[in-house]
């Protein structure tokens, strides 16, 4: 069971087309990479054109999707950064921490240094999977702007198990968040795939991969509610996409929320926090149930609700 690494999908543009496609993504790329960088991801076969690996003397044409699936090369290597970590809980195979908002999981374009895996290879020295790799030790994910519980293996024992057991469904993964309006309680069930025009985004689609929310209603007022909502599944921006389709996004939502609102609020960042996972120890089979506590800002908007926080 392998993870699916960080990637961007674009289409070519009609100025582009007939460009080799390694000169191609290179030009798209060039405050990041280097064409050599883009022939050694197309050799590796991390590079797709409309679904298919190709060479990278191939002239990709108008209206073509290239998919890139970014790795580690010869020429990207991992530094450890002392990055404060806020640590939940650790032992000799993983440990949790309490990830702020703002924090990156793991290098990508834009982001090479002062990431949360910067930031493990500074604690743990001797983490394993380091070569080869840009998300050494990462077993799932949490936007750049979402707060919480986040775990690391450091072991590639663990990380294989961590990696089964989110797959399987085996992690229950609560979150809290503030969103607009009053959103309808109970089970949400609604597939979700790439946005058809809106490459950047996800959406609500037919023939989307199954994407399961459980919501409940915590309190609120006629214009926010703060709300407890447990993922059965674990689908790029669910949370965020499954209450966009309620027609309630999440309050500081900039992908998928009301910009105006967003403004009225001063809200900064999608008020959307991972507050509890439980699971069994991969190794050891113990029962863990991790909190991470509520954030200020998320807590700040529930006072002024008049809600108590749990």
């Amino acid at each position: 069971m392998v993870m699916q690494e960080e990637y961007d999908l674009i289409i070519v543009a009609d100025n582009e087309a007939g460009i080799r496609l390694d000169k191609l993504l290179a030009e798209r790329f060039k405050e990041s990479y280097s064409r050599t960088y883009f022939q050694y991801l197309i050799d590796e076969r991390l590079v797709l054109l409309n679904g298919e690996p190709v060479k990278k003397r191939v002239k990709p044409l108008c209206g073509d999707e290239i998919e890139v699936q970014f790795a580690a090369s010869p020429e990207i290597s991992l530094s450890p950064e002392p990055i404060p970590l806020d640590i939940i809980f650790e032992d000799e195979h993983l440990l949790a921490i309490n990830k702020p908002a703002g924090l990156v999981i793991h290098p990508a374009p834009g982001n090479w240094s002062g990431t949360f895996v910067n930031g493990l290879l500074y604690h743990c020295r001797q983490l394993e999977g380091v070569e080869n790799s840009l998300r050494p030790g990462i077993v799932h994910r949490l936007d750049k702007d979402t707060s919480g519980i986040l775990i690391a293996a450091k072991t590639l024992e663990s990380q294989q198990k961590l990696i089964a057991l989110f797959a399987s469904r085996g992690v229950y993964k609560e979150y809290c968040a503030v969103c607009v309006g009053r959103p309808l309680e109970g089970e949400i069930r609604a597939p979700i795939g790439r946005h058809p025009v809106l490459r950047k985004q996800m959406a609500i689609v037919a023939g989307g991969k199954e994407a399961i929310s459980h919501l409940k209603r915590l309190g609120g007022n006629d214009r926010l509610s703060f709300i407890q909502v447990v993922i059965s599944t674990g689908r790029t921006h669910q949370i965020r996409v499954h209450l966009k389709h309620l027609g309630t996004p999440v309050l500081g939502d900039d992908l998928y929320g009301n910009s105006s609102i967003n403004h009225s609020y001063q809200a900064n960042r999608q008020l959307l926090h991972a507050r509890i996972l439980r699971l069994n120890h991969p190794i050891t089979g113990e029962f863990l149930e991790l909190k991470a506590p509520i954030p200020s800002d998320i807590s700040h908007f529930v006072q002024k609700m008049s809600i108590e926080v749990f």
